[in-house]
């Protein structure tokens, strides 16, 4: 018996609010040819088979990965989260999605005692390894996130900042998990202060309205690049 082969990747994202997408992430992979997938949870969107996807994203979200009772749907979500990394297909993680990942695989997820809102550094993690994705020795990331995270049994930390321990992380060669934004561009970056923005007020580490949003172009174009070399590890890791 014959049997085809897709010879097209295929990526597919868990979005879970409309005003937080892929951004630039969306750029990379049509420039990469990849057949582009969604799941919406907030409109009860369906899992894909594990098997038709290459690339699974998982986005960020103003809710807790612990408020299960209020959206049953993130105990699949974790299920089929977990399954797609013991599956050994790539998956990266933003924000909400980064805590889905540590959550899945055995970390815990819970209140931060600051929050971080806006353009702060984050630092690159010395490793043993050098396989590990490698991040800059500093670089000026966009966040917005009350939580943190332990690091799951296997993960090594690959980034970390002073209002924040755990920043990122991977597992093996096909997971990466980030805290932090960058995939934003300037259009998410006003998405999510026009829908958040009850979130924006004095603390250390929260910017302001103002400052969050003026920004050069320039700030936007160096994370979306990092960005882009964290999905070429991953591909390259995992084709």
């Amino acid at each position: 018996m014959l049997t085809t082969h897709r010879l097209q990747r295929r990526a597919h994202y868990l979005q879970h609010v409309p005003f937080e997408g892929l951004g630039s992430i969306e750029f990379w992979l049509n420039s990469a040819g990849y057949e582009i997938s969604s799941t919406h949870t907030f409109n009860a969107g369906a899992f894909p088979e594990i098997e038709d996807i290459d690339l699974l994203v998982v986005m960020g979200g103003p809710m807790s990965v612990n408020d299960e009772e209020e959206h049953p749907w993130l105990v699949k979500e974790k299920e089929f989260i977990r399954s797609t990394i013991e599956a050994g297909k790539a998956v990266l993680g933003i924000c909400l999605g980064a805590q889905l990942i540590a959550n899945s695989m055995g970390g815990r997820v819970f209140p931060h005692s600051v929050k971080e809102i806006g353009w702060f550094p984050v630092k690159a993690v010395e490793s043993e390894s050098t396989s590990v994705f490698q991040f800059p020795q500093e670089t000026e990331v966009f966040h917005w996130h009350g939580e943190t995270f332990s690091l799951p049994k296997g993960a090594v930390q690959i980034a970390q900042s002073k209002g924040c321990d755990n920043q990122a992380f991977q597992i093996g060669s096909n997971v990466i998990a980030l805290q932090f934004h960058l995939e934003t561009t300037p259009l998410s970056a006003q998405a999510i202060v026009d829908n958040c923005r009850e979130e924006l007020v004095e603390g250390k580490y929260i910017q302001s309205e103002a400052e969050i949003l003026s920004i050069p172009q320039g700030r936007y174009s160096s994370i979306n690049n990092l960005m882009n070399k964290v999905l070429e590890y991953l591909q390259a890791n995992n084709d």
